[in-house]
């Protein structure tokens, strides 16, 4: 790549990093909030570690990976950059001590199973309980009804700091109704058992907005910062 291309393409990333940036602070400040309390994780899927090297010199450091396979290789080719690396995809309990190698965050904690193949006498992580927002068990996350067990597993596992709750609207229903559902079972469920553990880990490049007005703390933000994903190998 040639070296104007290669200016070309991290002036464009800067200009949708700067974009959305606005868009977050713009709905802070309609929901009355301060954006210094909402961290934006850049997704990186599928990306090369040179983007991810790229947004680090633009000031990024939460990068948010779906897959254990590319996030570890990542991690490794970029070991000298100070990042905080955020494992948001469904995750084998197979795969969870070599995650916990590299992750600050693990935000798809679902399962009994997982918690106890996540478990460390050696050092924390901060950890996020997915709920399932659809009737759809293949999608991911911990039903509404067994969230308060779920919540209580986590809370007495040894390796694992609980922060809150990461959901994903569903494709079939508007955006904030979802959120503010997952914001209630935080309220409902999460705070009674676990005070400090207020974090919402919710909303993407198309419903931020409406993340933001139901008290996400936490973004997921992919392709309005990375734009299109190359085509997956």
């Amino acid at each position: 790549m040639s070296s104007a291309h290669a200016d070309s393409n991290l002036d464009a990333l800067r200009e949708r990093l700067l974009a959305v940036r606005h868009r977050v602070e713009s709905a802070a400040a309609a929901a009355e909030r301060d954006a210094r309390d909402i961290t934006t994780i850049v997704v990186t899927k599928f990306h090369p570690a040179s983007l991810v090297r790229d947004l680090e010199s633009l000031g990024v450091h939460d990068i948010g990976e779906n897959r254990h396979q590319e996030a570890q290789a990542k991690h490794r080719e970029l070991a000298d950059l100070d990042l905080r690396w955020h494992f948001i995809g469904q995750l084998q309990s197979k795969k969870a001590r070599q995650v916990r190698a590299y992750a600050s965050a693990i935000h798809s904690i679902d399962r009994p199973a997982l918690v106890d193949a996540l478990r460390s006498e050696e050092a924390s992580v901060d950890a996020f309980v997915q709920v399932n927002l659809t009737d759809d068990p293949g999608r991911g996350g911990v039903a509404a009804a067994d969230l308060g067990a779920l919540v209580e597993h986590v809370l007495a596992t040894p390796g694992l700091r609980l922060r809150g709750l990461m959901a994903v609207a569903p494709l079939e229903e508007p955006a904030r109704p979802a959120f503010a559902r997952v914001r209630e079972l935080s309220e409902s469920v999460v705070r009674p058992l676990a005070p400090a553990a207020t974090d919402l880990s919710m909303g993407m490049s198309h419903d931020l907005e409406d993340a933001v007005a139901e008290g996400a703390t936490h973004l997921r933000i992919g392709t309005a910062i990375t734009g299109n994903r190359p085509v997956a190998g």
